[in-house]
């Protein structure tokens, strides 16, 4: 009888051997398994495909975008360089005929206060000749007329005779000149 329970006992032992697998269990398990794998073949997969392929085109997009606005950067400050660079040119010139223009106008007007000083000496001169002739003539007169009276007291006799007045006159005067000139000498 112990043999008995011994050999029942490893009989159903054997059918529950628990390293043998069952059958059932295993087709369940694959059937399973089978439908879960299409499942996610079939939906999960090509959602996860569609996702990378969205940021990867995003993160591609954004390299792009930002490669175009760095070109875009560097060719505004290109631009912004040259319009230096020309406004600079710019001054420069503008500068160098401001210069220019200020050499022309300050010779233009040391030429006309050089005229106009000319001008005025030139009338000074005028002014003073004909001052000096209005002296020469009022200096002729007052000359004469001393010259007459004293000539009248000297000889005795009044000189009133016009004519004779102004050859006393004359003769004076040239005596005196033909002395001042050969004192000049």
């Amino acid at each position: 009888m112990n043999q008995l329970i011994i050999s029942a006992a490893t009989e159903g032992e054997a059918a529950q051997n628990p390293l043998v697998p069952n059958v059932w269990e295993m087709g369940v398990v694959l059937v399973g398994f089978a439908v879960l794998m299409y499942i996610v073949v079939k939906f999960v997969v090509p959602m996860f495909e569609k996702t990378f392929a969205e940021r990867a085109e995003a993160i591609e997009g954004g390299i792009a975008k930002a490669e175009a606005a760095q070109a875009e950067a560097s060719a505004a400050l290109e631009e912004y360089k040259q319009q230096l660079t020309d406004a600079r040119a710019e001054a420069n010139r503008i500068r160098e005929e401001a210069r220019a223009e200020g050499a022309q106008i300050l010779a233009d007007l040391k030429a006309k206060a050089a005229a106009e000083s000319a001008r005025i000496t030139e009338q000074a001169h005028a002014a003073i000749e004909s001052e000096r002739q209005a002296a020469v003539v009022s200096l002729r007169s007052e000359v004469g007329t001393l010259a007459t009276t004293l000539a009248g007291r000297i000889v005795g006799e009044a000189l009133t005779d016009d004519q004779r007045a102004a050859r006393v006159v004359d003769r004076f005067l040239a005596d005196l000149e033909t002395q001042s000139a050969g004192a000049a000498k």
